[in-house]
């Protein structure tokens, strides 16, 4: 009999490398990404089934009437969550899965699957945060503040919520630290 697959969440603030730091893990672990469901459109380059499973409005709230979601959330008028089937016939043959979300939804993964193995990506201090999200070039100041303001939430939640805290203070090492947290969990 196969042993079943895991099931790890990934989660931190905008800015803290999380999006880069998950890229590489993908590329150089064996483990299988959950693709999200939103309603918001197609944004140039994204394709549907790869970047996101782009669905209507009527048939994502439909998801979450028949219990189809693991998490959801609605974030700037869109709706978008985790199907839950796609993680449970992955880690039925065991397959992990790696799931990217915010910690809404990292919550909601906590309470619907304890299993779950949960990794929060921390920023060095906020001071370097700040640095970050203003190098980008494309951020506005009062966007800035937001993010600096709920990322100083999310980084006071993330030790009671997350399993472990992966400090991005230096890419290759945080990158390293994942996937030991990868290939060690069982």
């Amino acid at each position: 009999m196969t042993e079943a697959g895991r099931l790890f969440v990934i989660s931190g603030p905008s800015g803290s490398g999380k999006s880069s730091i998950i890229t590489e893990v993908l590329d150089l672990a064996d483990i299988d990404f959950s693709i999200s469901a939103t309603t918001r459109l197609p944004r140039p380059g994204e394709v549907n089934g790869t970047h996101y499973n782009f669905v209507s409005r009527h048939d994502f709230e439909q998801m979450i009437e028949d219990g189809e979601l693991l998490e959801w959330a609605e974030y700037n008028n869109h709706l978008y969550g985790t199907p839950a089937k796609p993680i449970a016939a992955a880690n039925e043959i065991g397959r992990d899965v790696l799931l990217d979300i915010e910690i809404k939804g990292a919550r909601q993964v906590k309470d619907n699957r304890p299993d779950s193995i949960m990794v929060f990506i921390s920023p060095p201090s906020m001071e370097e945060l700040e640095r970050r999200l203003r190098n980008r070039g494309d951020t506005s100041d009062e966007d800035i503040e937001d993010r600096l303001e709920i990322a100083s939430e999310q980084m006071a939640i993330a030790e009671d919520l997350f399993d472990h805290i992966v400090v991005n203070d230096s890419f290759t090492k945080a990158v390293d630290e994942v996937l030991r947290l990868i290939t060690d969990e069982s």
